[in-house]
């Protein structure tokens, strides 16, 4: 087996029974905000679609998903892996593309051609991705790998049923916009920031610890920011106030904390054999020079990169929408919004009060408990966006359904907020359609029915997490002053109270194990 790394999480695994090219993304992405770190525009792009024999997109979001990239290199013939999501999102934009010969792959189930052997592991609650994200994991015989690329998922052992992979991959970078986009004081943003980071390394390792596989590859990331506005959010920020970790960083992190790990960088070029359990990799891309230059002198590398390619984001610029005058922007939102809010009563209860949208001349409200956009007039706002007139135009006319997969990403926006972060906010926003509004509305009543509990240290706790439902057991740790954190999203609750301390909502049923006077809760103690 033998995986070739084509920039950012795209990569093309070579196999005895066909080649699978994976995510494969030239940019620029997010309203030309994000381009594959290091360039990867040097690689055959021309060889990789002539012999491909397998598509898999991991999920919608634009750094996966290149659609003039596949215009451009991939044929129509091919055979698309599909993962299961609840909604057929992916599979429209795929089929727009002219993408017809498409193999639904069931969660967790193995799809076997020859001795090729693919299994694709799907997540689908509200916060993974553009509502589903997915991992793919590959034996054909002399090698094994799992890529579980930007995905969560909450329960390995049904992952790793299709065994221990030889080699892994997985995203330790950011793919957020908090803080850098925050209405924060500097010194707030670089706090927020570095604790951003930690949560990252924390949630990276604990996958790695679990996955236990000897060979590891950073990748999904970072990305370069070129646009002059942007270009200071590179990396670690200009200020320190940036959450994107490159290859390099995490390499040497995890050298510290895990040494029985084998990692290895995974750039565009490096080629990956993997051979009856030996694992090596090569760099054909770049050259050591080169690769030192790129880590080294990175805020180099970056102006250099940021010189050259101007164009690309000119060019993008002039594909925007026209902008869409106030008076019409606001009705076209309300008429497209009011229903989609109607139908959200979760959502709404959750959000719990007014969203101030300042859109070039448009300054409205969206009005969560009463289900109503409107101009604003002074309300009290518990969020308040300011986004340029053209990228919420631009997603009118396409009717762009996820704004977390179009403006939020691109962070050419600026937003504030009152009290702590809001999930069910943002999983409105990237919600726009009555199909993934109806899904998120079931899965959060599902959310409510969590009535086992379970002993963590010296306290009952209900079992699943309020968040995403991983079982605490195995992802949480309490500490001596009574605070749970669930390692998958570093997330944490008083457990005196049972308040949430990361977010608005989600409290936990907890109490002390001495406490406990239900029967049947004693005879869980």
């Amino acid at each position: 087996m033998r995986i070739t790394g084509l920039g950012h999480a795209g990569m093309f695994i070579e196999t005895v029974g066909g080649n699978i090219i994976c995510d494969p993304v030239l940019g620029p992405s997010f309203y030309g905000s994000w381009f594959p770190f290091p360039d990867n525009r040097g690689l055959d792009w021309e060889r990789f679609g002539r012999e491909a024999d397998f598509l898999w997109i991991s999920h919608r979001h634009r750094d996966h998903f290149d659609p003039r990239l596949l215009e451009r290199y991939i044929r129509k013939d091919i055979e698309v892996l599909l993962p299961e999501y609840p909604t057929d999102d992916l599979e429209k934009d795929i089929r727009a593309l002219g993408y017809t010969n498409i193999t639904y792959a069931p969660a967790g189930q193995v799809i076997q051609r020859g001795d090729l052997k693919m299994m694709i592991t799907p997540l689908r609650a509200p916060s993974d991705g553009p509502i589903g994200d997915s991992s793919l994991s590959v034996d054909d015989g002399t090698g094994s790998m799992l890529n579980q690329n930007d995905s969560h998922p909450l329960d390995l052992e049904k992952l790793l049923d299709f065994g221990k992979p030889d080699a892994y991959f997985t995203q330790v970078s950011g793919a957020i916009w908090w803080p850098m986009v925050y209405d924060l004081p500097l010194d707030a943003k670089q706090n927020f920031a570095r604790l951003k980071r930690e949560a990252q390394n924390k949630r990276a390792m604990y996958y790695i610890e679990k996955v236990d596989a000897p060979h590891v590859f950073p990748m999904a990331g970072p990305p370069m920011f070129l646009r002059d506005d942007l270009f200071d959010f590179n990396g670690l920020g200009k200020n320190g106030e940036s959450i994107f970790t490159d290859q390099k960083q995490f390499l040497a992190h995890m050298k510290e904390l895990a040494p029985q790990y084998d990692g290895q960088l995974f750039i565009p070029g490096t080629v990956v054999t993997i051979d009856g359990g030996e694992v090596t990799s090569e760099q054909t891309l770049y050259t050591e020079a080169e690769i030192a230059h790129i880590f080294d002198e990175k805020w180099e590398y970056l102006e250099e990169q940021r010189a050259s390619r101007q164009q690309e984001i000119r060019d993008e610029e002039a594909s925007r929408a026209e902008i869409i005058p106030p008076a019409e922007m606001l009705e076209a939102i309300k008429t497209w919004w009011e229903p989609l809010l109607k139908k959200s009563r979760t959502i709404r209860l959750g959000v719990g009060g007014c969203v101030r949208f300042r859109i070039g001349e448009l300054d409205m409200v969206v009005d969560f408990p009463r289900a109503k956009v409107r101009e604003y007039a002074g309300e009290e706002c518990v969020y308040w966006y300011t986004i340029p007139a053209d990228l919420v135009s631009t997603n009118i006319v396409d009717h762009e359904i996820d704004w977390s997969n179009s403006i939020f990403l691109s962070m050419q926006f600026s937003v504030g907020r009152s009290g702590k972060f809001n999930e069910f906010l943002t999983t409105f926003l990237k919600c726009l359609s009555v199909d993934r509004i109806e899904y998120v509305e079931n899965w959060y009543q599902e959310q409510t029915d969590q009535t086992e509990d379970a002993e963590i240290g010296d306290w009952v706790v209900q079992r699943r997490c309020p968040h995403l439902r991983a079982d605490l057991t195995r992802t949480g740790t309490v500490d001596e002053d009574g605070i749970l954190t669930c390692s998958m999203h570093d997330w944490k609750w008083d457990l005196k109270t049972g308040r949430c301390l990361s977010t608005a909502g989600h409290p936990i049923r907890s109490s002390k194990i001495d406490e406990v006077t239900d029967p049947v809760l004693q005879e869980v103690s």
